[in-house]
């Protein structure tokens, strides 16, 4: 299994091999010059129009710029040069892997600017301002400074406003119960810990902490995703680990990985728990006590990320897999250690039945435990969850529900994540034991990916993503795919190994679709506009 001291620079020898086959993995496609993308005019009217005449030029011009610059992010020239100040800055753009936490770092950084330009030059309010709502116009308390609070503005959208006004007074109106319990509870900690800590109530705090969550969990993913490449995939080259984890920084949710919603932590969570969960099979060696242990912590993780995001729930196939294999493996006697991996593995999967459950019972007890008032239709079925009543009775999820004429056009934008989510499903449930990820163009060079019982994980991600496109594609509203789809790294893996020869255009769609979608519906988000 492959050790976490994989972020180290390269041996020399190493790396001037990783360098050159990690510059064969995208082939960039050359194009004439457009002189036209000199420069930008703006017209001289109104503030609002120069607004939109710049968001426009940035959404036509800057996803060809971002998808040639990440072509020459990926690949590897030259060699080692001087360190001084500037040629290290080069070398974090030209030599990424040499420092390849690093290089991913900075390319958050560039990609999450561009992103809040684009959100602060989105013109207008939109068609609907109750995002004010949120922040009381009334001078009740201190007030952030102004350009805070029009980026906060900006990124407290849609389901946004619910988490943050759900996390300032706390649950109300019983539709409010579909948006995660686990999100909105940590922002109201923080809110709380930060007045305890003498901090001055703001208007507004809640907004801005769940920006920052959002964001840190958004950068702090990137790593762990490098570092669960590294676990799954036996003896990888630097380039897997490092171009999944740089898909991931790019991901077509886009903007909803910096505003205030839970996807950015749900896939930090389950990027956690999926890497616990790795380690604690053990590679080729006996499964200790140990290993046990990180197993049940996997199960921890995945039901904390259950209390963000339903579709976190997910992430129990691979504790009840490992359960039933541990299982079958009783026929062949009892065993202290297969008994203990039992209890372990059992356990982790309450915790995750826990974290899906624990926010249903708490609003269960809050709106059908008086027998004073008159209980809810919900309260009396059989499964009493308000969650699929607030989902099918507020937002018209159910089965088929959401098939209508006029959702033709969302069905449409989802078609291609749709695409990309089942053929890496298919993709994955192929990979035979032993069989191995070739590096680009390199086929006398291979890397053994499959060995050992690392195999079910990549399956059982693999099942958990074709399930989510399942259950999203007929009791969802569509268009969320390009969100949820970031807590799930198989996709990744199958676009960071498809950069090899005859693929190299593949590749360089989806990245260009991931990177035009992020760009235009980041401008839309931002105006409140559709989809979201």
């Amino acid at each position: 299994m492959h050790s976490l001291s994989s972020t180290s620079p390269l041996p020399s020898s190493q790396s001037e091999q990783t360098r050159h086959e990690y510059a064969s993995a995208v082939h960039p496609v050359s194009r004439p010059h457009d002189p036209s993308t000199k420069r930008i005019v703006l017209s001289p009217h109104q503030s609002s129009f120069r607004l939109c005449k710049v968001q426009t030029c940035i959404e036509r011009i800057l996803p060809e710029l971002l998808h040639r610059h990440l072509v020459r992010f990926m690949s590897l020239p030259g060699s080692r040069r001087e360190t001084s100040l500037s040629s290290s800055i080069m070398q974090i753009w030209t030599r990424p892997l040499d420092c390849p936490i690093r290089s991913l770092v900075v390319l958050f950084a560039t990609w999450k600017l561009l992103l809040l330009l684009i959100a602060v030059l989105s013109p207008g309010s939109g068609y609907d301002t109750s995002a004010s709502l949120f922040s009381p116009s009334a001078a009740e308390g201190r007030q952030l400074p102004p350009p805070i609070q029009y980026i906060l503005g900006k990124l407290t959208r849609w389901d946004a406003i619910y988490f943050v006004k759900v996390a300032d007074r706390g649950y109300v109106f019983e539709q409010e119960w579909a948006f995660g319990w686990g999100f909105t509870s940590l922002i109201s900690l923080c809110a709380a810990a930060l007045e305890k800590a003498g901090t001055p109530h703001y208007d507004d705090l809640e907004g801005l902490i769940a920006v920052v969550i959002a964001h840190t969990a958004h950068l702090l993913s990137v790593p762990v995703l490098f570092r669960l490449t590294s676990a799954v995939f036996a003896e990888p080259s630097a380039w897997l680990a490092f171009t999944a984890a740089s898909l991931h920084i790019i991901s077509p949710a886009g903007l909803f990985l910096s505003a205030p919603y839970a996807e950015s932590s749900c896939a930090l969570l389950s990027f956690i728990g999926c890497l616990l969960f790795t380690k604690s099979l053990g590679g080729n060696g006996p499964v200790t006590a140990s290993h046990d242990v990180l197993v049940l912590l996997s199960g921890v993780f995945f039901g904390i990320a259950a209390t963000f995001r339903s579709n976190g729930i997910l992430n129990g196939l691979l504790l009840l897999e490992e359960a039933l294999r541990t299982l079958w493996s009783l026929k062949h006697g009892v065993r202290v250690s297969s008994f203990r991996r039992l209890i372990a593995t059992g356990l982790g999967g309450l915790c995750v039945a826990v974290g899906f459950l624990l926010p249903q019972y708490i609003a269960y007890t809050e709106y059908c435990g008086n027998s004073g008032i008159n209980t809810r239709t919900w309260c009396k079925r059989t499964l009493p969850s308000i969650y699929t009543f607030v989902q099918d009775h507020y937002w018209r999820c159910g089965l088929f529900r959401y098939w209508t004429f006029s959702n033709l056009p969302l069905f449409l934008l989802a078609t291609p994540m749709f695409a990309i989510l089942v053929i890496s499903g298919l993709w994955a449930l192929k990979i035979l034991p032993g069989e191995s990820v070739q590096n680009p163009n390199n086929s006398k060079n291979v890397h053994k990916s499959t060995q050992g019982p690392v195999l079910q994980v990549i399956r059982n991600l693999a099942v958990s993503q074709l399930m989510l496109v399942l259950l999203t594609s007929t009791t969802a509203h569509v268009q969320i795919i390009t969100r949820i789809s970031s807590a799930y790294p198989v996709w990744l893996w199958y676009v960071a190994s498809s950069c090899r020869e005859g693929k190299a255009l593949l590749v360089g769609r989806i990245v260009k679709f991931m990177v035009v979608y992020s760009v235009i519906q980041g401008g839309l988000f931002a105006s409140f506009l559709p989809p979201a």
